[in-house]
C-alpha cells in the first residue's frame, strides 16, 4: 500500500509506509541519566468550547499517556509549555492537571516534576508576581511533586533589571521545601520572554542566571536550558556548582548534549521526548551500558523529525506532538486545547507523519496510515 502526501510545493508525492514498528523494550529504570518527557494534554473533543474558553481536558486519555511514558522508565515533566501552558491551558486547568498527574505518579511509582509559574497573572508588581509563584509552588509541593520554576511573562514585563530576578528567585528558593529545577525558556519558544534575566545579551543573562544558582546551590537540583544553542549549553553546564545538574531542553542537539564529553553531560527534559518516548528510553538504556555509539545510532536519526516539529515559529511544536500522539493511537482524535490543531499546515503534518513512520514510531503503522489518509481526505486530498 502507498499514500499520496503533499510535497510542500503544491503537488503530491507517493510514500510507502512501513509495515512494522521499531521494537523497543520497556520498564527497566534508566541509570546514567535523569530523563523527563514534557507531556502534552488531550483535549475533550466533545466539549462545546470557544478558543478563548478554559480548556476542557480528557482526563482518562491524558493520564493514560503519562502511564505510557512511565512504563518506559521516563519521568514526566508536567504542566509545562508542552501541555500548552500559556497557549490554551490556564492556571486552574494546570493546577488540576498537577494534582491528578501527581496522584497517578504515586500510584504507579513514576517520577514527576511540575511547572510553577505566574500565569494566573497577566501583569503585576513584583510583589504580586512573587505571590503568584508562591501560590503555584504550594500546589506543586502539596501534590508531592518536584517543582520546576518556569520563566514568567509577568516578570519579564515588570523587571527593571537583573536585580529584580535575583530578588524574586532568591525569595522563592529560600522558601522551597525541596531542591527545584530552574527553567530558562528562550524567546523562540515564547517571544514574551525576550530579555529574560534582565538582558537581551545572552552572556549577561547567563551571568545573572548563574548568580541565582550559586547563591542557593542546595535548593537547585538542576537547570533546564531551552535556547537551542548547544555550545552555550555546554559552556553553561561547565560553570554549574558541584551537584547541580543541567537538563537539556535543546530539541535540536539533544543526542550530543546527553552523550556529553570528557568534561560532563546533560540530563534531559524535552518536549520531543513526548513522541520519541519509547525510542529515547531505549537509547538511554544503551548509554547506561557505556555504549555511546549505540546511543547515538538510535537517537541521531530522530533529530530530523525534531527539527521539523520545532521549526519556526517554534512555539507551535505542540501541534506536531499531539498529531503524532493521535497517529500513534494514544488518543482517538486530533483536537487540541484552543483549536491549536490548525497551527501547522497540511504539508508540515504530512512530513511529520513520513519522518515518524520512517523511524518506526507508530505501534500500529496501518492505523497511522488510515488516520493520515482520513486527514488528507478532509483537506481534499483523495488517494
Amino acid at each position: 500500500m502507498s499514500i499520496r502526501l503533499p510535497d510542500g510545493a503544491g503537488g503530491l508525492r507517493t510514500y510507502e509506509p512501513r509495515t512494522e514498528p521499531l521494537t523497543v523494550r520497556s520498564g527497566a529504570p534508566l541509570t546514567s541519566r535523569t530523563v523527563f518527557s514534557a507531556a502534552h494534554v488531550v483535549a475533550d473533543p466533545r466539549a462545546d468550547v470557544s478558543p478563548d474558553a478554559p480548556a476542557v481536558i480528557d482526563w482518562d486519555a491524558t493520564l493514560a499517556f503519562r502511564r505510557h511514558l512511565w512504563s518506559h522508565g521516563l519521568g514526566v515533566a508536567e504542566a509545562m509549555d508542552t501541555a500548552q501552558r500559556g497557549m490554551g491551558l490556564d492556571w486552574a486547568g494546570a493546577a488540576e492537571l498537577i494534582r491528578r498527574s501527581a496522584a497517578e505518579a504515586r500510584a504507579v511509582g513514576g517520577r514527576i516534576a511540575c511547572g510553577v509559574g505566574t500565569d494566573q497573572l497577566a501583569a503585576g508588581s513584583l510583589a504580586r508576581i512573587r505571590a503568584a509563584y508562591e501560590e503555584q509552588l504550594a500546589v506543586v509541593e502539596e501534590s508531592g511533586a518536584q517543582a520546576i520554576l518556569m520563566a514568567s511573562r509577568a516578570l519579564a514585563a515588570a523587571a527593571s533589571g537583573p536585580e529584580d530576578y535575583l530578588e524574586v528567585y532568591g525569595h522563592l528558593l529560600r522558601q522551597a521545601a525541596e531542591p527545584v529545577i530552574l527553567h530558562w525558556l528562550g524567546p523562540m519558544f515564547d517571544p514574551a520572554l525576550e530579555g529574560y534575566w534582565g538582558s537581551a545579551d545572552l552572556d549577561t543573562a547567563t551571568g545573572t542566571f548563574l548568580e541565582v544558582v550559586a547563591a542557593h546551590p542546595d535548593k537547585v537540583d538542576g537547570i533546564k536550558v531551552s535556547l537551542l544553542d548547544a555550545g552555550r549549553e555546554v559552556a553553561l553546564r561547565r560553570r554549574l556548582p558541584q551537584g547541580v545538574r543541567c537538563y537539556t531542553g535543546d530539541d535540536f542537539h539533544y543526542p550530543e548534549l546527553i552523550a556529553g564529553d570528557e568534561k560532563g553531560f546533560s540530563h534531559a527534559l524535552l518536549g520531543v521526548f513526548d513522541p520519541l518516548g519509547p525510542l529515547a528510553a531505549e537509547a538511554v538504556r544503551v548509554l547506561d551500558t557505556g555504549d555511546t555509539a549505540g546511543f547515538r545510532g538510535l537517537l541521531d536519526p530522530t533529530v530530523e523529525l525534531s527539527r521539523h516539529l520545532f521549526r519556526a515559529p517554534t512555539r507551535f511544536y505542540k501541534t506536531g506532538v499531539v498529531f503524532l500522539a493521535w497517529l500513534a493511537g494514544h488518543q482517538s482524535h486530533f483536537t487540541m486545547v484552543g483549536g491549536l490543531q490548525s497551527a501547522r499546515s497540511l504539508p508540515h503534518l504530512a512530513r511529520a507523519y513520513a519522518l515518524a513512520d520512517g523511524l518506526g514510531l507508530f505501534p500500529d503503522p496501518k492505523l497511522a496510515e488510515e488516520r493520515m489518509k482520513g486527514l488528507l481526505y478532509m483537506y481534499g486530498v483523495e488517494q
